[in-house]
């Protein structure tokens, strides 16, 4: 099972709204993060399932299957193992990213 994108929201959420979302899904660990412009991540890979939301920004995600862009509204959901790496878009990002571990119900 690959990487999944969301569809593109009309307007990009608060940030208070975000977490409330995510929240409401059961997702754990919220941390917001952002990168400057070029800006990369090697190949790594979590035991947990990754989401991540993009709220500013765009951002290019690796797997080895495809490559996923995301900018602003975009959601992308990785599945636990799958390796990725990414690489921060021409005007940097701001992301709020969150878990869902397998032992969690969804």
């Amino acid at each position: 099972m690959g990487a999944t994108e969301k569809d593109r929201r009309e307007a990009v959420p608060s940030r208070e709204n975000l977490e409330a979302l995510l929240r409401r899904e059961g997702l754990a660990n919220l941390q917001w993060w952002s990168n400057g412009a070029g800006d990369r991540y090697g190949w790594h890979e979590h035991e947990y399932q990754k989401v991540l939301y993009c709220a500013s920004g765009s951002i290019v995600f690796h797997t080895r299957e495809r490559d996923v862009a995301l900018s602003s509204g975009d959601r992308l959901d990785l599945p636990p193992g799958t390796e990725h790496a990414a690489t921060v878009g021409p005007d940097g990002v701001t992301c709020v990213e969150a878990a869902r571990y397998p032992d969690q119900q969804q």
